[in-house]
C-alpha cells in the first residue's frame, strides 16, 4: 500500500505536467510577414507596450497571428480583430477569451494583433491594418493543411474598431494595398461583427477610430472609401451583427447601415439588436446581450460552418 501510494505521488505530476505541455502546444504565436513588413517605417525607439492590467496592446509594430487550435477542429476558422479605437487592442477580452468560446465550437481561433494606424511607423497609416487583415486570410489559406482548414471556411470577427477592420476586409479585400506574391484570395468567407465601427460619416462615426485611421482632416474621397456601408456589392461576404441599442460610444446606426447595404445588395446577413448592453460588452455580460453568442452559433450552424 505504501509504494502504491508513493507511485500516485510521483505520477500525477508527470501526468499534470503532460497534459500542461499538451494544452501549451495547441497554442502558438506566429509573426505575419515572413518578410519586409510592407509599407513600414523603422522607428528607433517605438516599442510595443502591453498593459495587462487595462488588458490593452498598444503601438503594436510587429503584426502576429495567435494560433488557438481546438480539442476536435471542425475545418472552420476564425480570424479574430480586438477593438480599441485604432488607438490600442483590448487584446484579451476581446481576442484570446473569443478564441477560446470559438474552440467550444471546434473553430480553429486566429487573434490578429494587428499594426495600430501611425504616421511614426508607416507610409500609409490607413491601410496598414488592412494590409495586416489581408494578409492574414492569405496566409491562414496558405497553410490551412497545417491546421487541416478548409479554405472556403475562413471567416472575420472584429469588435468595435476591430469590427470597422474586420468590415474593411470585407469590402476592400482585393483592393492591392501591397505586392502580393500569389493568386490566393483575401476574401473572408464570412464575417462576425461586435458593435462595430463602419462608417467614417460625420453623423454615425466613432471619431476617435476615424481620426486615428485617416487624419485630423481626411478628403471627403478618405471618408467614402472607408465607410464601408458604402462599399459593399453582390460579393460581399455574408454578416452577423451584434449592437446595443443603448451604445453611446459606437451608435447602432452603424450595424444598422451595413446591414441595410447587405439586404439591398441581395448579401445574406442576420442582425442582433438588444435593448441593454451599452459599448464594449465582449462576450456578454447580462441581460439578452448575453446570449449572442448562443445566437451567432446558431447562425454559423445553419450556415454550415459548424456542426
Amino acid at each position: 500500500m505504501k509504494h502504491h501510494l508513493l507511485s500516485r505521488l510521483f505520477v500525477t505530476p508527470i501526468i499534470l505536467i503532460f497534459f500542461m505541455g499538451f494544452a501549451e502546444a495547441q497554442i502558438e504565436e506566429i509573426e505575419l510577414w515572413n518578410s519586409e513588413i510592407p509599407g513600414a517605417i523603422e522607428a528607433v525607439g517605438y516599442n510595443e507596450i502591453h498593459n495587462i492590467k487595462l488588458d490593452r496592446v498598444s503601438k503594436v509594430k510587429t503584426p502576429t497571428l495567435k494560433v488557438f487550435v481546438p480539442e476536435n477542429p471542425n475545418g472552420t476558422a476564425v480570424v479574430i480583430c480586438p477593438g480599441g479605437g485604432y488607438k490600442y487592442l483590448a487584446i484579451n477580452k476581446e481576442g484570446y477569451k473569443v478564441a477560446d468560446w470559438l474552440n467550444t465550437q471546434g473553430i480553429t481561433a486566429f487573434v490578429l494583433k494587428y499594426r495600430l494606424p501611425s504616421d511614426d511607423i508607416m507610409k500609409d497609416k490607413s491601410i496598414g491594418p488592412l494590409q495586416d487583415a489581408q494578409e492574414s486570410i492569405r496566409f491562414i489559406r496558405r497553410h490551412a493543411k497545417k491546421w487541416k482548414l478548409d479554405t472556403e471556411k475562413i471567416g472575420i470577427l472584429g469588435f468595435s474598431a476591430g469590427g470597422h477592420l474586420a468590415s474593411t476586409l470585407s469590402t476592400h479585400y482585393n483592393d492591392i494595398v501591397y505586392k502580393v506574391v500569389d493568386s490566393i484570395s483575401a476574401r473572408p468567407n464570412f464575417s462576425v461583427l461586435v458593435y462595430p465601427v463602419i462608417s467614417m460619416e460625420d453623423s454615425i462615426t466613432h471619431k476617435g477610430s476615424r481620426k486615428n485611421l485617416l487624419g485630423n482632416n481626411p478628403s471627403k474621397e478618405l471618408i467614402e472609401k472607408f465607410s464601408n456601408e458604402k462599399q459593399i456589392d453582390s460579393l460581399t461576404p455574408p454578416a452577423f451583427l451584434v449592437h446595443a441599442t443603448n451604445d453611446k460610444s459606437v451608435i447602432v446606426e452603424n450595424s444598422i447601415a451595413y446591414y441595410s447595404a447587405l439586404k439591398n445588395n441581395h448579401v445574406s446577413a442576420e442582425i442582433h439588436i438588444y435593448q441593454d448592453g451599452k459599448h464594449g460588452f465582449g462576450l456578454g455580460i447580462k441581460g439578452t446581450n448575453i446570449n449572442w453568442t448562443k445566437h451567432c452559433e446558431d447562425w454559423l450552424r445553419f450556415n454550415n460552418y459548424i456542426n
